[in-house]
């Protein structure tokens, strides 16, 4: 039996409990076992591995709705194994995988593919995301409850709409017999086809065809109507338009059953960064900046500082439940060409936490609120009350950062295959410096010490 691991002196916050407090964390049998101060004599009489985390927060592992682990089918983008470990390193313990596999995950047989293979390779938990079409192809309904039965969390066509009005809405009704979350990749492409990004005064400057905003809140408007009359359960997924976040705001007033993520580079990046702007249009890089950054095409597009903005306030308000990664790798030759025909996407596993920090220390979002959306408020979405929480009995899953570590963004160093990232070069503020998922230290940085003691060494 695994020893003990106690988390000890850190700064816990956990939104599902309301805790802000310094103290001590136990895990034991992959479960969180005690929360505490040593002071007050509580520690059960065991042996312990210690973390000492002063000066860092303990929060739980993050959970991430929306990522791109590439297999079956890519792994020459992307592996369960890569990218669990990218995920850990970015303080995820829960990944949730995308259905836009080869083959898709559209069938049992996928779904357990990939239960195995997690099992056997990835370092943390990974959730499976099905189809809500055949293929995703828009076309025939899949077999919901053969995938349900299979352990899906929800189902996506994501990087297609589901175009077919009818086709959805009939999913949405078939969905709330298996209590299923159909998270929908929101684009009229008869609006968006040939866009490469935001549609705006920067794509007219840089001569490269837009992708406007009604294309994004024209199908968000549609899944909002298609929700109110089916009752089903609809997320959008990575929400990027001030419009949509008030539709999304409207909907969620009247009762509708609508949830929404949005992703850290639509939250801290505009259009500008296409253009060669810095990150954040103010952060330095030590790396040179280029106008038309593939690493910076992505899907939907990044926009503008009102966007932003807008973005920023729902989240806040509770409008937008969470924030999710949309992690996209892509090898290097599907950038480092014309942005016209550079694949769309971001690597953003090992970057997210550090990114989103900025808006902690800028004053524009708290650390509670940030850390809900990343990890009790997804869980939620998916049904999952045993992760994203510390309370006492949940899994094992703790991420421990220090808000305060800089640290320039090296893609050569990332876990993931996917190096393709606009923040190459750029200082963040805030790291993870301890990944544990279900008691097990999946990520750890060499400045954090292990050591094995007993009860009373520990107190004494």
């Amino acid at each position: 039996m695994a020893i003990p691991l106690l988390i000890v002196g850190g700064r816990i916050i956990d939104p599902s409990q309301g805790i802000d407090k310094v103290g001590d964390l136990l895990i034991a049998e992959g479960c969180i076992a005690w929360m505490g101060s040593n002071k007050a004599g509580e520690l059960p009489p065991e042996q312990y591995q210690v973390i000492h985390a002063e000066g860092m927060i303990v929060c739980p592992g993050l959970v991430d709705l929306h990522c791109h682990l590439r297999e079956p089918g890519f792994e020459e983008k992307e592996t369960i194994a890569t990218g669990t470990r990218a995920a850990a390193r970015g303080g995820f313990t829960t990944v949730c995988c995308m259905a836009n596999t080869n083959p898709p995950i559209d069938t049992r047989a996928t779904v357990e593919f990939i239960q195995k293979k997690a099992a056997a390779e990835g370092v943390i938990r990974v959730l499976p995301i099905g189809c809500i079409t055949k293929g995703r192809n828009g076309e025939e309904m899949v077999e919901m409850g053969e995938l349900a039965e299979a352990g899906v969390v929800a189902l996506s066509d994501d990087g297609n709409p589901v175009a077919d009005a009818r086709l959805m809405r009939y999913a949405l009704e078939y969905s709330r017999s298996f209590d299923l979350v159909l998270i929908d990749h929101c684009e009229d492409v008869s609006l968006s086809q040939g866009g490469v990004m935001n549609e705006g005064w920067v794509s007219t400057r840089l001569g490269l065809r837009g992708i406007p905003a009604a294309a994004e809140e024209a199908m968000v408007a549609r899944d909002i109507a298609l929700a109110d009359m089916t009752g089903g359960r609809v997320h959008i997924a990575h929400v990027s338009t001030a419009g949509s976040a008030d539709l999304i705001r409207r909907a969620k007033d009247r009762g509708i059953p609508v949830t929404a993520e949005v992703t850290p580079h639509h939250l801290t990046m505009t259009e500008e960064r296409v253009m060669g702007y810095g990150w954040d249009n103010e952060k330095p890089c030590s790396l040179p900046l280029l106008a038309y950054d593939t690493n910076a095409k992505v899907n939907p597009p990044l926009r503008t500082a009102r966007d932003v903005e807008a973005l920023i306030d729902a989240l806040k308000e509770g409008v937008i439940d969470a924030i999710a990664t949309d992690h996209a790798p892509h090898e290097d030759v599907e950038k480092m060409c014309e942005f016209d025909i550079a694949a769309f996407g971001i690597s953003g596993l090992e970057t997210a936490l550090g990114s989103l920090l900025t808006l902690v220390h800028d004053g524009k979002v708290d650390l509670m609120t940030l850390i809900s959306k990343l990890a009790s408020e997804p869980a939620k979405i998916v049904r999952k009350s045993e992760i994203g929480t510390l309370r006492v009995g949940a899994a094992g899953d703790v991420a421990i950062f220090d808000s305060e570590a800089e640290w320039v963004v090296d893609p050569a160093a990332f876990a993931s295959k996917g190096k393709n990232t606009p923040l190459g070069g750029c200082l963040l503020k805030g790291k993870v410096m301890a990944t544990i998922c279900q008691g097990e230290i999946v990520h750890k940085e060499d400045a954090v010490k292990l050591e094995t003691i007993s009860r009373e060494a520990f107190r004494t």
